[in-house]
C-alpha cells in the first residue's frame, strides 16, 4: 500500500510548521525528541501545544532553547558532521536532512557569488533551525515513510530584517532555492521561510497529488496572524488507491511493425490477460502510415500487459489511462444443432436479454467435425436459440 502525504502551505510554511503538523497527524513528540536526543547541540527541548488561527485549530512547536547558543554561524562541513554523529537517527533520516542543508547552502552560495565551503549558516545554523530540518525527516520515517506532494507555496511580500540586513521577501535563497517549480507570490510578510522552501524542495513533489483516500488531516499552526489568510500548514495524509482496481486502456504507436509481429503481440497481449486488444491505422509524423496497439486490461494485470507490450513490441514507451465501462450482465445456454451442442453467450440487463450470439469456437470445432462450413453451425445455433 502506497502512503501519500499531502501538504498544502495555506498560510506559508517554516520548519517548526512541519514538525507541527506532523504532530497534528499522530507523531508523538516524545518519539521524536527521541531521534533526535542524538544531535550533539546546546540544551533544546520541544514545546507542543494547541493554537487556532482564522477559527482552525491545529499544533502549534516551538524549539525551546535551554541556554542562548554561543556559536548560531556553522558551516555545511560542521553541521554534516554533527548529523553523521547522531546514533539515534537512521541512515535515510541522515541522508534527507544533509541534503535539506546542501540545497540551502548552494542556494545561498549561488545568491552571495561564493564557494559552497565559504558558506557559513546563520539563521539556518542555529540550534532550533538544525532541529526543525532533522525533525522533518524524522517526522517522514514516523509517518512510514509516504509519498510526499505539495501545493505550491505562498512567498510573501514586503521587507525582513535578517542577518545580513534588510531583505526583501521573499528573500534570495528562498527565490533561488524554488526556482523551476510552481510558487505563488501573493500574501503580506514571509510567509515561506528559507527552511520552508528546503524543505519543500527536497523532500516533496511540488504540484498535483495523485489519487489518494485521505485517512488523516493535521494543521501546524505558525507564530504568525496574518489578516487574509491563516498562518497553517495542512498536512493530509492517506493512501493511494488500489492499481488493480478499475479499468486501464494501454496505448503505443508503432510505425515499423510488420502485419506478422502486430497479430503476434495482439495475441501475447490476450494471453497475459488483456480483456481486450486491437489494432487501429494511423498516420503519424511527417505523414508515415502506422498502427496504434491498444490494450483493455483491470488494473491487477496492467504491469504484466505493459511488461509484455514493451518486450515484444517496437515501441520505446506506453500510455495508459484509466477508462470506465458499463458491462451487460452475461450468461451462457446451450442448444442442439444437427451436428452437435454449442454454447450461445447472451448479454442481460435487469434480466432482459439484450444480446446473443453462438461461441464461435465451439461452432468452429462442431463445424471441423462434421465437415460443414462453420456459417452453417452459427445459423443453426441461432434457430435453435429461438425455438427454445
Amino acid at each position: 500500500m502506497r502512503k501519500i502525504l499531502y501538504l498544502e502551505p495555506v498560510g506559508g510554511i517554516a520548519g517548526d510548521m512541519f514538525l507541527a503538523a506532523g504532530v497534528d497527524l499522530g507523531v508523538s513528540p516524545e518519539a521524536l525528541s527521541q531521534a533526535l536526543s542524538g544531535l550533539k547541540v546546546p540544551g533544546w527541548k520541544l514545546a507542543v501545544s494547541r493554537a487556532v488561527r482564522h477559527a482552525i485549530s491545529g499544533t502549534h512547536l516551538d524549539v525551546v532553547l535551554d541556554e542562548r547558543e554561543a556559536h548560531p554561524h556553522r558551516a555545511y562541513s560542521d553541521i554534516r558532521r554533527l548529523i553523521e554523529a547522531a546514533q539515534t537517527l537512521s541512515e535515510k533520516t541522515k541522508a534527507r536532512a544533509l541534503e535539506v542543508f546542501r540545497a540551502i547552502g548552494e542556494a545561498e552560495a549561488k545568491v552571495h557569488g561564493v564557494s559552497m565551503d565559504e558558506i557559513h549558516f546563520h539563521e539556518v545554523g542555529a540550534v532550533d533551525s538544525i532541529v526543525d530540518i532533522c525533525g522533518a525527516a524524522v517526522v517522514l520515517e514516523l509517518l512510514g515513510d509516504p509519498e510526499v506532494y505539495a501545493a505550491p507555496p505562498p512567498l510573501g511580500s514586503g521587507t525582513i530584517r535578517v542577518a545580513h540586513g534588510n531583505m526583501p521577501i521573499p528573500v534570495p535563497a528562498t527565490l533561488e532555492l524554488l526556482k523551476d517549480v510552481p510558487v505563488r507570490f501573493e500574501g503580506v510578510g514571509e510567509l515561506t521561510t528559507p527552511t520552508g522552501a528546503a524543505l519543500l524542495k527536497v523532500l516533496t513533489r511540488i504540484g498535483h497529488p495523485p489519487d489518494f483516500i485521505v485517512e488523516r488531516v493535521g494543521y501546524g499552526v505558525g507564530t504568525k496572524d496574518f489578516r487574509d489568510r491563516p498562518n497553517v500548514l495542512r498536512a493530509s495524509l492517506g493512501r493511494a488507491e488500489d492499481k488493480a482496481e478499475g479499468l486501464w486502456v494501454l496505448e503505443a504507436n508503432l510505425d515499423d511493425s510488420t502485419p506478422q509481429l502486430l497479430g503476434y503481440l495482439v495475441e501475447r497481449l490476450l494471453a497475459v490477460g488483456a480483456l481486450d486488444a486491437w489494432v487501429t491505422p494511423v498516420v503519424m509524423k511527417k505523414g508515415r502510415p502506422g498502427h496504434l496497439l491498444s490494450a483493455m486490461v483491470e488494473g491487477s494485470r496492467r504491469e504484466a500487459v505493459m511488461d509484455t507490450l514493451v518486450r515484444e513490441s517496437t515501441t520505446l514507451g506506453v500510455r495508459f489511462h484509466r477508462v470506465e465501462r458499463q458491462a451487460l450482465e452475461r450468461d451462457w445456454v446451450e442448444v442442439e444443432t444437427p451436428w452437435g451442442r454449442v454454447r450461445v453467450k447472451r448479454g442481460l440487463r435487469g434480466g432482459e436479454v439484450l444480446n446473443e450470439h453462438p461461441e464461435f469456437e465451439d461452432c468452429r470445432r462442431v463445424a471441423e467435425a462434421a465437415g460443414v462450413p462453420v456459417k452453417q453451425v452459427m445459423a443453426a445455433a441461432m434457430a435453435a436459440l429461438a425455438k427454445a
